[in-house]
């Protein structure tokens, strides 16, 4: 790793990976906080589309993480991969604003998954290589943070400007471009990093294949709780029809979303800074526990100061784990595969949210949201516990 200069504390390359996270998200939150609306009120697609749209195009990013992580290690880029991933998604927002149909969105959605498959796992891996390893868990705290800064600047932006241009969803598709393309400028600061190969370090096969083949049982036990535990996990636009259940006017779900996110914010840097003092481990734990029982909270709620403190302790979650699992795959994986193992593990994380919000969405139809809640916890725990199991074993760590 080169020595960079600081900025805040953090390494250049970090601070700004951060600021592209920001304005690429501000700029794709803006556009797909209202493309539901948009869809169904101006192209008069029917809500079970909208579902589908999101389902599939999350899944094919998450598949090709895996691929272009693997791509990453063996040609040993990460900023132009990064580069062309942003680049990919943000033109998209541009033709946006032309679409005809459910289907023209449909198309440049999945494009939009391809760029954010495409730049994930090279653009983790080059935070992971820009820094030392006693500060992963700070860096990668400051990068989601900033993440969902974007991600609440982003709606709350559609809401003032829609307005303004008298609901005009096409030119506020071409505003979310521009905002992104600032995304893309800031790699102008953004530097890759030298590798001086190690001596263990193995050849990379040239041959892609989606086995796990060449990582530590450590690493496959990890990636396998994540799994189990996000499939516990029901997609927090699920966990927001709680508080409307309640009989809460609607402006509350837009509130608890932000109360969720400026919990995350809040929390994402000090508990990557703890994880960076007591470990990875400890902070995933202590974070799980803390999914637990904000569901347990949601089960038990029937006021509003409960669904308020149950959404706090459920950002509190999210930024206990969202940066530290990146970090903690970083420690267990090979070095020669640091932008594969980002991929799995982002795949992992997709997969089991795409499978949770299916199934917990069922259940929830079906016979409830309490039922919901109860599936979720089981899950939940299952994952803890074999994420526990994971702690017993002594540290597989290739630095």
């Amino acid at each position: 790793m080169e020595h960079q200069k600081k900025i805040f504390g953090l390494q250049k390359n970090v601070f700004f990976l951060g600021l592209v996270s920001l304005f690429n998200d501000f700029s794709s939150e803006m556009i797909y906080s209202v493309m539901p609306v948009f869809l169904t009120t101006v192209l008069g697609a029917p809500p079970v589309l909208v579902g589908l749209l999101e389902g599939f195009a999350d899944a094919l990013a998450s598949f090709l993480k895996i691929y272009f992580g693997w791509f990453s290690d063996l040609i040993r880029q990460r900023k132009i991969l990064s580069v062309i991933g942003y680049f990919i998604s943000v033109s998209t927002r541009w033709f946006l604003a032309g679409v005809g149909n459910f289907w023209d969105v449909f198309l440049l959605r999945a494009v939009d998954r391809v760029g954010k498959g495409l730049r994930d796992s090279p653009r983790d891996a080059l935070i992971s290589e820009s820094v030392e390893f006693s500060n992963l868990g700070r860096s990668f705290g400051y990068h989601r943070a900033m993440d969902a800064i974007g991600s609440m600047l982003g709606p709350l932006a559609a809401v003032i400007i829609l307005p303004l241009i008298f609901n005009d969803y096409r030119l506020l598709f071409k505003f979310g471009f521009i905002i992104g393309f600032i995304a893309i400028i800031l790699f102008i600061f953004v530097k890759d990093v030298k590798h001086h190969p190690l001596k263990n370090e193995k050849k990379i096969s040239k041959h892609f294949h989606f086995s796990l083949r060449g990582y530590s049982h450590t690493f496959k036990v990890y990636i396998l709780a994540v799994f189990i535990f996000g499939l516990g996990f029901l997609p927090t636009a699920l966990m927001l029809l709680k508080s409307r259940e309640m009989g809460l006017s609607d402006f509350s779900v837009p509130l608890m979303y932000f109360i969720y996110s400026t919990a995350f914010v809040i929390f994402a840097i000090p508990a990557g800074r703890l994880s960076d003092k007591v470990g990875e481990r400890t902070v995933l734990i202590l974070g799980f526990i803390a999914a637990i029982i904000s569901y347990i909270i949601f089960f038990f709620s029937s006021n509003f100061l409960a669904v308020t403190v149950g959404f706090i302790i459920l950002g509190l979650y999210s930024a206990m784990t969202d940066g530290v699992e990146r970090a903690l795959a970083s420690k267990l994986a090979p070095f020669e595969r640091l932008a594969s193992s980002q991929g799995y593990l982002n795949a992992s994380v997709g997969i089991s949210s795409l499978l949770a919000g299916i199934i917990g969405g069922s259940i929830w139809t079906y016979w409830g949201s309490s039922m919901a809640m109860l599936y979720g916890i089981i899950m939940m725990i299952f994952g803890l516990l074999t994420f526990m199991y994971l702690n017993g074993f002594r540290k597989e760590m290739y630095n």
